[in-house]
């Protein structure tokens, strides 16, 4: 039990060496584009600087795993150089429980990640994003969803025309149970609009059943016409309502089921964040993986030679399993693969491959 948390403290050493490179290696390249990025002279160095803390979390915790491989290579040949992992075999532990520790400590790092990390990164991507359109002239985000359907809204240089609707198709350009408020550019309202189905094209909406009300006139009601289609101008585009629902990295992970549910519940397929739901669960088994993945090829002395060639494959195998996993994420999102084999099926032959060859070089 000694020697297990002598390992463990060793490796949470290492991780949080390579941690502390990494933000200072990381931190000065985000001030600088920031510094690009929000394009205002008045700003200055302060909010840049602002920015770029706000915007750290989140890049460290999407490199978790290669901090783990990188800790798990630095601790194995570290043990090897000075001959404790020489003593460490020679008391008969076999070489896959002395990864154990290490691998435990990784598991509390990504269940660590998953309870408390993630919320942190959730608030400060929010935040930063609130914070980087203060400086840029972009569009604000034209979607949300609630438990009462989900809501739109465009704009022009004549004014803005709120959308509401109980449900929507996958990519939310088609509309069923439609409201369309129009207000003028001095925010009065000018009409609303309901409609059995909404469509949109280039540069409109197509209603089909539909019912305009003047709400600028005495009597609404009195002077409302019914249309069996009817055409309203558009500003907004398909890639428009997709990017409108955001990187699900902001939606923290106690609230992402209730959101994935309303999103569900207004007619989207909500695949990219059901794949990064199940994702963040399956994360401290990928940190595990990237532990035995790095003591497969460094659990060896020194003096054997070719350890710069093992570590280089270790480094290999740990940013395929990388990409393979943001791979099958992207085909978990465009509905190629089902979501639980996306997001599971990687981190468990990561976990397989290494622990195979472990298993393969202590029995022959």
């Amino acid at each position: 039990m000694i020697l297990h948390f002598y390992i463990a403290r060793r490796f949470l050493q290492s991780f949080l060496m390579v941690l502390a490179v990494f933000v200072a290696i990381l931190l000065p390249i985000d001030l600088a584009e920031q510094l690009r990025q929000i394009g205002n002279a008045d700003a200055g160095l302060g909010a840049a600087f602002q920015l770029a803390l706000l915007n750290l979390p989140g890049g460290l915790y999407r490199m978790l795993p290669l901090f783990i491989i990188l800790a798990t290579l630095v601790l194995f040949l570290s043990l090897a150089r000075t001959s404790e992992l020489v003593v460490i075999r020679g008391s008969g532990r076999s070489a896959l429980r002395s990864a154990m520790a290490p691998v435990m400590v990784a598991v509390l790092i990504g269940v660590l990640g998953l309870l408390v990390i993630n919320p942190l990164v959730a608030a400060t991507e929010r935040q930063y994003e609130v914070s980087i359109a203060r400086y840029q002239t972009d569009e604000n985000r034209t979607l949300s969803v609630s438990g009462e359907g989900l809501w739109l809204r465009q704009g022009s240089a004549f004014g803005q025309t709120v959308i509401r609707a109980s449900r929507a198709n996958s990519d939310g350009t088609s509309l069923f149970e439609a409201s369309f408020f129009v207000y003028d550019s001095e925010g009065q309202a000018q009409s609303r609009i309901d409609a059995d189905t909404a469509v949109l094209t280039e540069g409109a909406w197509d209603l089909t059943g539909a019912k305009v009300w003047p709400l600028g006139r005495a009597n609404p009601e009195a002077e409302a016409s019914t249309h069996d289609s009817f055409s309203l101008p558009s500003t907004l585009t398909r890639d428009q309502i997709r990017d409108s629902f955001g990187d699900p990295s902001t939606v923290p992970i106690y609230e992402l089921p209730g959101f994935i549910a309303q999103l569900r519940a207004a007619g989207f397929a909500a695949l990219q964040h059901r794949v990064w739901l199940m994702s963040e669960l399956a994360n401290p088994f990928l940190l595990a993986a990237m532990v035995l993945i790095g003591a497969s090829f460094t659990m060896r002395h020194t003096r054997f030679g070719k350890t710069g060639m093992m570590v280089l494959f270790a480094l290999l195998l740990g940013f395929g399993m990388f990409f393979l996993r943001n791979f099958a994420q992207v085909l978990g999102e465009t509905g190629q693969l089902p979501v639980l084999i996306a997001a599971w099926t990687p981190p468990l032959a990561a976990i397989l491959l290494p622990l195979g060859f472990l298993l393969h070089t202590e029995d022959g």
